[in-house]
């Protein structure tokens, strides 16, 4: 009897993409670019805080927005139902500061993600990363707790997540990375997801 832990991304597959919500709202369209289209997340990050800098908006102005954003329809039935027959941890590039919000309206999960750095006037001024290659580095350290992980993401950062796992699936992902990975089965419904984890399971 195996004992599972479902590992899934956060932004694109259970709540829209931050940053996305973020420029539209600012009005900077820059801010959408996403690790769908910068997968060094390192390089992605220090271009971010750049722009922000420019526009000298902090994190106060972030929250706002995020404060605004619900889950995607049908993502929080999704983990309620989820969370009912597996355990489930969010591997997330996102921060705590930008995380809470959104955790609160999908009934706090577990999630393991990164911090910012915030000066005292709200600028914020670097990221702490948790650990390198955080999504394929925890789900290896869970492996060797003796859980068997299946993973779904929709990024280039989810990849290593996907690939290490017993079963993986892309969600919400491009066309682009669906043909990178013709291997992977890839779905858009959440009632869908849900019935290849429960299948991958028995």
């Amino acid at each position: 009897m195996s004992m599972y832990i479902t590992c899934l991304d956060m932004e694109g597959v259970l709540v829209p993409e931050i940053w996305i919500a973020f420029a539209q709202a600012s009005g900077i369209p820059e801010l959408k670019r996403t690790t769908r289209d910068e997968p060094d997340y390192d390089k992605l990050m220090r271009w971010r805080l750049g722009v922000l800098r420019e526009h000298g908006l902090g994190l106060k102005e972030i929250q706002q927005v995020i404060s605004t954003i619900d889950p995607l329809p049908g993502a929080k039935e999704f983990l309620d139902e989820l969370r009912s027959f597996t355990q489930v941890i969010i591997l997330s590039d996102t921060f705590e500061q930008f995380a809470q919000p959104l955790m609160k309206k999908l009934g706090w999960p577990t999630l393991f993600c990164n911090t910012l750095e915030v000066a005292p006037d709200g600028a914020i001024t670097g990221f702490q990363m948790r650990c390198p290659q955080s999504k394929l580095t925890t789900v290896k350290g869970l492996q060797a707790m003796g859980f068997t992980t299946i993973a779904a993401g929709d990024s280039y950062n989810d990849m290593g997540m996907i690939r290490a796992s017993k079963a993986g699936f892309l969600f919400k992902s491009t066309d682009t990375i669906k043909a990178d990975n013709p291997d992977l089965p890839a779905y858009e419904e959440f009632g869908d997801l849900l019935a290849a984890i429960r299948a991958a399971m028995d």
